[in-house]
């Protein structure tokens, strides 16, 4: 049956256009669409062309050696000769040793103290950039911020190898800055990295020092998300600075400090160069004195480098990153209790 001669009054009632306009046919909007998924397809492809190089470095640098890593740490591996199987043999043969168990005790009183230190010094020096000197009561920007900023932000970018080996001077017993401070106030001069108690502290003296400015930088980005109006209406009720501050200021800036302190977690858990150049060459080597500064990544790799246990040494890192893990979740799940979202009801 043919559509003019059966229903003549088809295109009249549709409005009297022709077949394509009255969708009996395909029309030029139809091309149109499959162009934009055409378009669409090449911004797709786009995209992972983008990201391609990221993804390969990733790859390359992180994802092969991890799984090779894990691999490793069930076999006997020879990087000259022949791998066997191992199974659980290198795990036991780890858990047989004291040193380990040193190892992890220094990783975890060192993580244990600058965790806090990390968040509490980061709050304050932020605190301090941002208010200045009454900058809370007056709500003007003191000058010279920029180069406040950076310049608490400069120790974090040096290299720490040498900044290591300059504070290694620092703390020289004898002739050190640390001990003429010291002597010069009435103060007592402890042996500092020859000491088997002040060696750790003199480590996290660093650490903190080149840390700081890292995480304050974080602080303030969380601080400038706080409103003046809410302040301000907290001052209007008679509030004092310090009731705003642990009421308001720290409710809101919870997800900051959430984040600071999983970096600080795993950067001390995984703490290895300037333990390794503050505590070597006379110190008794990286470690010394008498393993008092021997952290579980130092450990390894002295295990792998040194030793030359490969595969103990990834039964180490494998150990170490299943801890960190552990870490994380168990941070993320106390979170919930004391983390605030803008969204939380």
């Amino acid at each position: 049956m043919q559509l003019s001669t059966a229903e003549p009054g088809l295109l009249k009632e549709s409005g009297g256009g022709t077949a394509a306009e009255n969708g009996l046919l395909p029309s030029r909007h139809a091309g149109s669409f499959d162009g934009r998924r055409r378009k669409l397809r090449l911004h797709g492809m786009a995209g992972y062309l983008f990201i391609m190089p990221a993804f390969s470095v990733l790859t390359l640098f992180f994802y092969i050696p991890a799984g090779l890593l894990f691999i490793m740490a069930f076999y006997h591996w020879n990087l000259f000769g022949n791998s066997t199987f191992a199974g659980w043999a290198n795990f036991s043969t780890l858990f047989n040793q004291p040193l380990y168990f040193r190892s992890l005790a220094e990783t975890a009183y060192f993580a244990a103290v600058m965790v806090p230190a990390d968040t509490l010094a980061g709050l304050a020096l932020a605190l301090l950039l941002r208010e200045g000197l009454g900058q809370l009561r007056s709500g003007k920007r003191r000058r010279g911020g920029g180069i406040g900023r950076s310049l608490v932000f400069l120790p974090h970018v040096t290299p720490v190898i040498a900044t290591s080996i300059i504070w290694a001077w620092v703390f020289n017993p004898r002739y050190g800055l640390a001990n003429y401070v010291l002597r010069t106030v009435g103060l007592g001069q402890p042996g500092w990295l020859d000491s088997t108690r002040w060696a750790m502290p003199a480590v996290m003296l660093y650490s903190l020092w080149h840390s700081v400015g890292y995480y304050a930088v974080f602080f303030l980005a969380g601080l400038a998300m706080v409103p003046d109006q809410v302040l301000e209406a907290a001052k209007a009720d008679g509030a004092s600075r310090w009731y705003s501050f642990r009421r308001v200021v720290l409710p809101m800036i919870s997800p900051t400090i959430f984040m600071v302190a999983i970096l600080s977690s795993v950067a001390s858990m995984q703490a290895f160069s300037q333990i390794y150049a503050l505590s070597g060459g006379p110190h008794g080597g990286a470690g010394g004195p008498a393993y008092a500064t021997t952290t579980d990544a130092l450990l390894i790799y002295n295990t792998a480098f040194i030793y030359q246990h490969i595969s103990l040494a990834a039964a180490m890192s494998l150990v170490l990153f299943l801890v960190l893990l552990a870490i994380t979740l168990i941070q993320k799940r106390l979170a919930r209790r004391w983390v605030y979202y803008g969204g939380d009801k």
